[in-house]
């Protein structure tokens, strides 16, 4: 199982704290069990948002470590082309008139 990101532990804990005290304040709840249950579906709540945030992909976090490879993937590199020396006959190719 991958570790949970910053992102996703933040996205967590502020659901449970939040969703936390919005259940507190607005269920008339004053017993022990009323408040475990509600501490209970906070923490429900903070797990199932952590583990729905999204995720970093996996060609963006290592990203210098394949060679080229980077976010839209390998580098292209173009294909090698012939030189010719000025001056130099190319198939296909007319001569020039020398003036």
């Amino acid at each position: 199982m991958p570790r949970p990101t910053a992102a996703q532990l933040a996205y967590g804990s502020c659901t449970v704290i939040v969703s936390t005290l919005a259940l507190l304040l607005l269920s008339p709840t004053r017993s022990g069990l009323g408040i475990t249950v509600v501490a209970l579906v906070a923490l429900g709540l903070g797990l199932l948002v952590a583990l729905t945030a999204p995720q970093p992909k996996a060609g963006a976090t290592g990203a210098g470590t394949h060679g080229n490879a980077g976010p839209g993937g390998p580098a292209r590199v173009p294909e090698q082309r012939e030189t010719v020396a000025a001056g130099a006959q190319v198939p296909g190719q007319r001569p020039r008139p020398t003036a």
